[in-house]
């Protein structure tokens, strides 16, 4: 399934490279980007609300759910920060969901599958306050590091995401303050959110640590949170509501 990912934004990363070559790259964000990572270190456990409107493992999730709905209802659940799949081809995503979520005060992560230095450029041209990499996507250790550096460089936080001891390594080597668990497996897609429970008795005190996938309720939230992690990613189980809003209060009780 990684695989899959990445072949297709191997085919949108070659409309960049003749995007960059004809020198109509857009040029970057100049407006103000809300700090991430000040966002999700609250005294008590902070949600990021995703926008995600279907994915490979659930299929369609939920298409009626506009982007400008989503935004009222996330704010009035009192999430921290969004984050905002932009992937087209398996999660229905788009690069312009990304300003719509702008704006409201909050941070927006633009969550998708980069690897490559044209896809921080092009993420650096819209107002998203932080973006994700994946370990286990970038692979080469230099290479994420120049993508880590290149995000700080464009005022971006790079939230690094991992899937197991060596990967953790990997993020910290490459430079990365900002970890994300991922309880799903990108080659099966099954969830166990032990990954999360064995890897974060590793965090330090200066890294920021977030929890995705699998949180549905609020014990779950409590426990992991009093395990060590701030912030907790939740996408699905809130698409999946008719009251994303209320399914997001619901996770702090």
């Amino acid at each position: 399934m990684l695989d899959k990912f990445i072949q297709a934004k191997s085919e949108e990363l070659q409309q960049l490279r003749e995007q960059k070559a004809k020198g109509k790259m857009p040029a970057a964000y100049q407006g103000r980007r809300p700090d991430f990572r000040q966002a999700v270190t609250g005294p008590g456990p902070d949600v990021i609300a995703e926008y995600k409107r279907a994915s490979p493992s659930k299929g369609v999730i939920n298409l009626s759910l506009t982007p400008q709905k989503a935004v009222q209802e996330f704010i009035t659940g009192g999430a921290a920060a969004f984050s905002v799949l932009t992937e087209e081809k398996y999660f229905q995503g788009s690069l312009e969901y990304l300003e719509v979520f702008a704006g409201h005060g909050l941070p927006v992560l633009r969550k998708d599958f980069i690897f490559d230095h044209l896809q921080v450029e092009q993420t650096a041209a819209t107002p998203a306050s932080a973006l994700l990499l994946i370990a286990r996507v970038v692979k080469d250790l230099g290479l994420l590091s120049d993508l880590i550096r290149m995000s700080f460089g464009c005022s971006l936080e790079p939230v690094v995401e991992i899937f197991s001891a060596g990967e953790l390594d990997m993020a910290r080597y490459a430079g990365a303050r900002t970890i994300m668990v991922n309880n799903r497996d990108l080659n099966r897609l099954t969830v166990d959110l032990d990954m999360s429970r064995s890897l974060v008795p590793q965090k330090k005190p200066q890294e920021v640590w977030i929890c995705a996938s699998g949180i549905d309720n609020s014990s779950q939230v409590d426990e992991l949170h009093g395990l060590g992690f701030d912030a907790f990613l939740i996408g699905t189980s809130i698409m999946s509501c008719a009251s994303p809003g209320e399914k997001i209060k619901g996770l702090f009780l």
